[in-house]
């Protein structure tokens, strides 16, 4: 592949609204959270509309959905880098390079309504607390995509040149990092899910 094709690849970066992604497109994406403690996201409200404690609920509920549509969004990169590894040698690079950029907007258009959920949490709602988690969350998660970046390409060169040990070797140090990433947001999540519920 073209070194310019390649690292057009590798600036993906950023985090969900729009993820529908043409050729590898799954509807189960738009609106699915996994492990998702409440029944099904809120409405957009009213301000003004809840109490204090219920309007918190209604942002740990809506920002649960969004987490699961992350995952998800994830499943979906993952497959398709997994149908552009097989279209080797010659890849279908415009393809893959439409999927990049249909996740961009996925993680983006999340990313941006998490950062709406926590402003409210700062604000109006004054759980500090939670937005801190939030913040945290994304840090690890803008890390994550990096990581996931990083061992695609990886993955590639050692497909182009089998038996280097050198990106074999790459690929072992990405998947430690990117383990290691999960692990802490899992971490975060859990200090979030008890705060959260502490004072529901």
């Amino acid at each position: 592949m073209p070194s310019a094709e390649r690292s057009e690849v590798h600036h993906v970066s950023g985090d969900k609204e729009n993820a529908s992604i043409a050729g590898w497109r799954d509807p189960r994406l738009q609106g699915r959270g996994e492990g998702i403690p409440c029944r099904q996201a809120p409405p957009h409200r009213r301000p003004g509309r809840l109490r204090p404690d219920n309007d918190v609920r209604a942002l740990v509920c809506r920002f649960y959905a969004l987490q699961g549509e992350r995952v998800e969004a994830y499943r979906l990169f993952e497959e398709g880098h997994r149908a552009y590894l097989r279209s080797g040698p010659h890849y279908d690079f415009v393809r893959y390079r439409q999927l990049v950029h249909e996740i961009t907007l996925a993680f983006n258009g999340i990313s941006r309504e998490i950062l709406q959920i926590k402003g409210q949490l700062e604000g109006p709602c004054e759980r500090g607390d939670l937005a801190q988690h939030l913040g945290r969350i994304q840090e690890k998660e803008k890390e994550k995509l990096e990581l996931t970046a990083q061992l695609q390409l990886a993955k590639q060169n050692a497909q182009d040149h089998p038996g280097v040990e050198a990106h074999e070797q790459e690929i072992r140090q990405l998947k430690h990092k990117l383990i290691q990433t999960i692990e802490a947001i899992s971490e975060i999540l859990q200090d979030f899910k008890y705060d959260s519920e502490e004072s529901t």
